[in-house]
């Protein structure tokens, strides 16, 4: 079974593409109260949250225990990968949507299912969005 060789680099840029196409504002290596950093964090016009965790390998998914401590933080929760990848490895529909990426676009396979956040902890969440992303741009 061949590796997949796409660099998550790659699938982070077309799933971040693939989201903002959509009119939804993105952030990378986004720091959730819990101290995980998720790979991608995604915020509709409507307000829901998606998190995106991206695997570029069997290796990467398999070293990676993670995962299901971002579920808790999202409306929805996908896993980005090549389009190469075994996705026998990932999760079933009813805990990850997919998404497929060739490197250069991204596109949604498999749906997330929705689980509604607290309204609590989606204000807290936007509110450190909003500050990340502030500081990000200062000079």
């Amino acid at each position: 079974m061949s590796e997949a060789c796409l660099p998550a680099e790659k699938i982070t840029r077309a799933t971040a593409k693939l989201f903002l196409n959509t009119g939804e504002a993105v952030l990378k290596e986004f720091s959730l109260k819990n101290s995980r950093r998720v790979d991608l964090i995604a915020l509709s016009p409507k307000q829901k949250l998606s998190i995106i965790e991206v695997k570029s390998s069997r290796r990467d998914f398999t070293s990676d225990n993670k995962w299901p401590e971002y579920i808790g933080f999202a409306d929805y929760f996908y896993f980005a990968v090549a389009e190469d990848f075994p996705q026998d490895l990932l999760p079933d529909e009813t805990m990850c949507g997919i998404i497929l990426s060739d490197g250069f676009d991204a596109l949604i396979t498999r749906p997330a299912p929705h689980r509604p956040l607290a309204s609590a902890r989606r204000a807290h969440l936007i509110r450190q969005l909003a500050v990340t992303a502030m500081r990000r741009l200062e000079i």
